[in-house]
């Protein structure tokens, strides 16, 4: 996906050079990316970066007017149009790049400039006046820097894999993150799968100078956390002139523009407050083969009543015909943060970008609002693991609980950088992906919330009924939105979450000692017109029937059956137990087919070499990026 990659080392420029190419290598997972390199090589400073064409970081390097300061980042920074007007020198634009402002905003403000981005971004900044090199990422560390240091320096990168493809004593596992992905499907806080890599903490602002590193960060949660709690009154008053004031900025783009809809609140309050734009935005809604989901079914309703067109990006036959190229994809570009049962998110994304290569999505909306969580235990069978693990898992259990801290404060520092990163990594790979919902002023204020506020839906709600009263009689998938302070509204809503219910325990969440009643929940799901409705990806199924095979082959594999981790005997039954209907092992199946992808594609199957060949990549023939000067990026288009 796109990102950037460096080295800071006192090493020989030629080798240093040589890794960060190798490096950039590995992350090049398509023919549309752009690329190039940046060097420094009197102050020790290797890097490069990687972007989709067209994309705001495509324009890269960003210098100031003299190049002496200089540039490179990962995802995107929003502002008020006004700070983004390049300044004028002599009648002429200092720095013609689209980032360059951002260039001349830090030779304003000095350090203080990290602290007024706003977005979801990491960057190196090199100050050759100053002889310092600034290493940052966006407040709650979504966009991921991985590093590691050795005598030889620090390497750091967008994915771990560009990191094990140069440092190959790093490609092992982590025994503690091992654990903590096995119960709960992720690493916490710095921690990662590999030995000796680990992750820059959200807000990091690490400055290099003379051959030292100083290690902080640019913003404290704390400073959010402070602030008063509103009136009811007054928050939904702030809450509807903020987001009709930064929604505007999510939707500037050289390219098209797609919204990702669905049938919920949050991309309905996008929709309400859609702002005048050149090219009207194209809808589109994931769906399974055949099946129409309640959210394809309303979101369609709420484009139509919007003008806006709208499409339906289903999982086709060739999904399963190929799902083993998917699930390695997804787990190779991803450096195993999704697994193999988040294989559709690269599938659906890449003809999302077909239509537009700009997502607009109202995803965390509902963790930053109103405290959704999908943060928890996975509960993986014991029998699965060797002992030593299992005890591991025990203590791991204890770690991301909640334990006072304030709602928001979980959601966009903990549950969205570490449970929820999997998604928007793969999405990020097709598509450049945006959500108002982590914009910096929206969490601040989600802060200020009353409480009862947190729990409702009504400010949402409320801004649908003053902005777009038409989409408010179009109901969500949790019932009618001009229902919502009516007597009846909490039983509908209660009776919408039983049906989702019934439908997620058909399609993926049975638990395993519920399996003997599988055929009555699917003739109880069949005569309420359940099944489908807001569930597409049927994974436990698919995996009872045409991934049967697939999931059959990988687990009778020998090294799979003497990994340390696993209880070989039990590994063995795994895929035939689920078949059978006996169990729902779709967790532990995940598991195990995630961590052997993991070792055989990023420890053992690196493919991809640095030489004076064209590089390979699954598929993808890659020209080596070489410099080609001290001060200005070397691209390949």
């Amino acid at each position: 996906m796109p990102g950037i990659v460096g080295i800071i080392s006192p090493k020989p420029p030629e080798e240093c050079e040589r890794l960060v190419n190798s490096m950039l290598a590995t992350m090049r997972h398509e023919r549309f990316y752009a690329a190039g390199v940046h060097v420094a090589s009197e102050m020790g400073i290797y890097a490069g970066w990687t972007a989709h064409a067209g994309s705001f970081a495509a324009g890269q390097v960003f210098f100031n007017e003299r190049k002496d300061v200089a540039l490179l980042l990962s995802g995107e920074c929003f502002a008020d149009p006004s700070i983004r007007t390049p300044p004028v020198n002599n009648e002429r634009p200092i720095g013609g790049a689209k980032g360059d402002w951002l260039v001349h905003h830090y030779e304003e403000n000095a350090e203080q400039f990290f602290q007024n981005l706003n977005g979801l971004f990491s960057g190196l900044l090199i100050d050759k006046r100053l002889r310092k090199v600034f290493l940052f990422n966006d407040r709650y560390g979504v966009e991921r820097i991985y590093w590691h240091e050795n005598g030889d320096g620090i390497f750091f990168a967008s994915e771990a894999k560009a990191l094990l493809r140069v440092l190959p004593e790093l490609r092992a596992f982590d025994q503690e993150g091992v654990a903590q992905f096995l119960t709960f499907g992720c690493t916490l806080g710095e921690r990662t799968l590999f030995r000796g890599v680990h992750l820059l903490p959200g807000a990091s602002l690490w400055c290099f100078e003379g051959g030292k590193c100083r290690k902080q960060k640019y913003f404290s949660k704390e400073i959010w956390e402070s602030q008063p709690i509103l009136s009811a009154e007054s928050f939904d008053a702030k809450f509807q002139d903020t987001f009709k004031r930064i929604l505007p900025c999510y939707f500037e783009a050289e390219s098209k523009i797609g919204i990702s809809l669905t049938a919920g609140l949050d991309s309905r309050m996008i929709m309400a407050l859609l702002p005048n734009v050149s090219e009207n935005p194209v809808c589109y809604t994931f769906s399974g083969q055949k099946q129409e989901t309640l959210d394809a079914r309303l979101a369609a309703r709420v484009a139509k009543t919007c003008g806006l067109e709208h499409q339906i990006l289903r999982i086709g036959v060739d999904f399963l015909s190929e799902f083993d190229s998917h699930a390695d994809r997804t787990v190779c570009i991803t450096d195993g943060s999704l697994g193999i049962l988040g294989a559709h998110e690269i599938y659906l994304n890449k003809q999302a970008r077909s239509l537009a290569p700009v997502r607009l999505t109202g995803v965390f909306g509902g963790e930053i609002l109103r405290g959704v969580s999908q943060f928890k235990s996975r509960h993986l069978s014991r029998q699965l693991l060797n002992p030593d693990l299992a005890q591991s898992l025990s203590c791991a259990e204890q770690e991301p609980k909640r334990n006072g801290q304030h709602p928001v404060t979980f959601a966009a520092f903990r549950e969205i950088p570490e449970k929820r990163f999997g998604v928007p990594a793969a999405s990020r790979s097709q598509v450049t992906f945006r959500t108002p919902y982590l914009d910096n002023e929206l969490v601040a204020l989600a802060y200020q919330m009353p409480e009862k506020l947190r729990i409702s839906t009504v400010s949402g709600s409320d801004i649908i009924k003053r902005n777009a009263l038409p989409l408010s009689a179009i109901p969500t998938d949790m019932g009618q939105i001009a229902e919502a302070h009516s007597i009846a509204a909490p039983f509908k809503k209660f009776f919408s979450k039983v049906a989702f219910k019934l439908d997620y325990l058909h399609s993926e969440g049975l638990p395993s000692w519920m399996s003997g009643f599988d055929p009555v929940l699917a003739r109880l799901n069949s005569r309420l017109g359940v099944a489908g409705l807001h569930k597409f990806l049927d994974y436990r199924q698919w995996f009872k029937r045409e991934l049967a095979d697939y999931a059959s082959g990988v687990l009778k594999k020998r090294q799979v059956r003497q990994n340390p981790f696993w209880n070989s005997d039990f590994v063995e039954n795994l895929a035939r137990e689920h078949a059978r209907g006996r169990r729902n092992y779709m967790a532990e199946i995940d598991a195990v087919l995630t961590l052997e992808a993991v070792e055989r594609l990023l420890f053992h199957d690196l493919s991809y070499k640095q030489n004076d060949r064209p590089l390979h990549f699954h598929g993808a023939v890659l020209t080596p990026v070489r410099n080609k000067t001290n001060t200005s990026p070397a691209k390949t288009e």
